[in-house]
């Protein structure tokens, strides 16, 4: 979606923060989630704005962004080495999946051709091309993969028609879903391309998008790896620039989407809601700590489903209880988010900031 707006106002900076975070009661064998999460910024290799974070594990964590570039790591951050694809240094990067330290995918979002998706096995020394959007009305907002060979790519209606890709072959190749498969969109409905988290892939076929520009907000989702899709509504308000913009799900039934209005950076509001029953129905969670939208937010795996990260415009919350309390982490602009675990869970922003929160 095109209504995100700009900020690089930050620097870098090298600090360990932490936040009194309340340890929520945990069920036998569930992962504890301490009082005090660290952040802890690393030096991603570039200053060009980072939107979207793919983890891998604890150790293989891949970031991309604007100017064409991607980094990443292979030891937990210590080190990172970033790049720029050759050809189109104005690309957009807003989504990243990476498979492994060789194998990832980049979504490039914007307007027509600005759309695009590249694809390595090398670890990022060589980059091809595998797809161009060739409607000038499409603009495409996220990614995300079933298995080794299917995968899934979310755009804006275009003529009253969302738009959903499909791969079988590990992202060589990308049809488009006839429109017949897919709900009829709401006036001007769409993903936001902030962190590349508006969709993401379940078990068994199962996948869910969020979107919003219209009015109403509302989760798009499959049982049948991508092949139909079905609509239901959230209680997230919406209007033109606001909606939903992240979901995340703890397993095919418990999960949460985030939202908000992205032109209001200076006031809290409804847009973070929950479901139990894998996205039939959606209640509304308390608000967020943090001032603002949600541009991207994330349950950190191993925590039993209570650990949940969101970041936005107006900083970086954490709770410890399943979204029902929440806690300011850091303040300055966050994007993009990913979590494989307790202690490898990355966020990244403007100027090339990233860093690594640590739940113990």
């Amino acid at each position: 979606m095109r209504h995100i707006v700009l900020s690089t106002r930050h620097a870098a900076l090298t600090l360990l923060v932490s936040a009194g975070a309340a340890c929520a009661q945990t069920s036998p064998g569930a992962l504890a989630v301490p009082a005090t999460p660290t952040l802890e910024e690393q030096i991603s290799g570039t200053a060009k704005l980072l939107q979207a974070i793919s983890v891998v594990d604890s150790s293989v964590v891949w970031a991309s962004g604007h100017g064409a570039t991607w980094t990443r790591t292979t030891d937990g951050g210590r080190t990172w080495t970033a790049g720029v694809v050759p050809g189109d240094t104005l690309l957009e990067f807003r989504d990243v999946h990476a498979r492994d330290a060789r194998e990832a995918w980049l979504l490039a979002a914007g307007p027509g051709d600005r759309s695009r998706i590249y694809h390595t096995t090398t670890g990022g020394s060589i980059w091809q091309l595998r797809w161009t959007n060739d409607e000038p009305a499409g603009f495409y907002d996220c990614m995300d993969f079933w298995d080794e060979r299917r995968g899934v790519v979310f755009g804006d209606a275009v003529e009253g028609s969302l738009r959903v890709l499909l791969t079988d072959d590990g992202g060589r190749t990308w049809r488009r879903l006839s429109n017949e498969a897919l709900p009829a969109a709401l006036p001007g409905e769409g993903g936001f391309a902030a962190s590349g988290t508006c969709l993401i892939t379940g078990p068994d076929g199962r996948a869910w998008i969020a979107t919003g520009n219209s009015t109403r907000s509302r989760v798009i989702q499959t049982s049948d790896y991508g092949q139909s899709w079905t609509a239901t509504e959230s209680p997230v308000p919406a209007a033109e620039g606001a909606g939903l913009t992240s979901i995340s799900m703890v397993d095919a039934r418990v999960g949460t989407a985030f939202g908000g209005n992205l032109g209001v950076n200076d006031a809290r509001a409804d847009q973070v809601a929950h479901t139990t029953d894998g996205g039939r129905t959606w209640t509304l969670l308390p608000r967020l700590s943090l001032l603002g939208p949600v541009f991207g937010g994330a349950h950190v795996p191993g925590t039993d489903g209570r650990a949940l990260v969101a970041v936005g415009p107006g900083g970086l919350d954490v709770s410890s209880d399943s979204g029902a309390s929440w806690t300011t982490l850091d303040t300055r602009q966050w994007w993009g988010i990913g979590s494989g675990g307790p202690g490898a869970t990355w966020v990244a922003g403007p100027n090339g900031r990233i860093a690594r929160i640590r739940i113990r």
